[in-house]
């Protein structure tokens, strides 16, 4: 992306992005963090069901089909949902690195329009740390893979304690989570970029 905004240029002590050893493996399906997430969880009727994958090193690639649901104008999905999914891609990078972590600024291109029905195929890594900030990039191409470039994003994560949801979350939905019995599904609801 030209001409990104001076907050996300990493600094020049900024270190390369290590693959946590307990990262998932390449190739593994993500699932979602938690179930009403708008961007990965199933339990949304309208949310984008993005599924993510790990990739090689610090990267991910990620789908979603846009639905009626997800429309701006006629026939074409809605600028803010796209940026949803660039948002929710980045976000899971963080999976990889074992932290948790907060979007701090997000910086998107609109390249093409994205009509209803289409796929849209996303990849995004991270490309560099420095303290409790992770700069990371991604790109949504329709027709495939390897197809056009639609949307195109960086972004500036904030690491965070799992405090930080306890705090700021309404507390039903905090306290929900916290007693659900599912001691994976707990652990997770707190993992990523909610």
């Amino acid at each position: 992306m030209s001409g990104s905004s001076a907050a996300l240029q990493p600094p020049a002590d900024a270190v390369k992005p290590v693959r946590h050893p307990d990262a998932p493996a390449p190739g593994e399906l993500l699932g979602a963090h938690y179930g009403e997430c708008f961007g990965c969880g199933g339990q949304q009727p309208h949310g984008l069901h993005l599924q993510a994958r790990a990739g090689e090193g610090v990267s991910i690639t990620a789908e979603f089909t846009v639905q009626p649901a997800h429309q701006g104008a006629p026939g074409l999905a809605h600028g803010g949902v796209l940026a949803t999914a660039l948002d929710e891609t980045l976000g899971s990078l963080n999976w990889l690195l074992r932290t948790i972590a907060v979007t701090g600024r997000l910086e998107t291109d609109f390249v093409r329009p994205v009509p209803v029905g289409t796929t849209l195929h996303l990849e995004a890594e991270v490309t560099a740390v420095a303290g409790r900030k992770i700069y990371s990039r991604a790109t949504g191409r329709v027709g495939g893979p390897d197809g056009p470039v639609a949307v195109r994003a960086e972004a500036l994560f904030i690491e965070v304690k799992v405090d930080h949801f306890v705090e700021h979350g309404r507390e039903e939905e905090i306290l929900a989570a916290m007693n659900d019995p599912d001691q994976i599904r707990r652990a997770r609801a707190f993992e990523v970029n909610p």
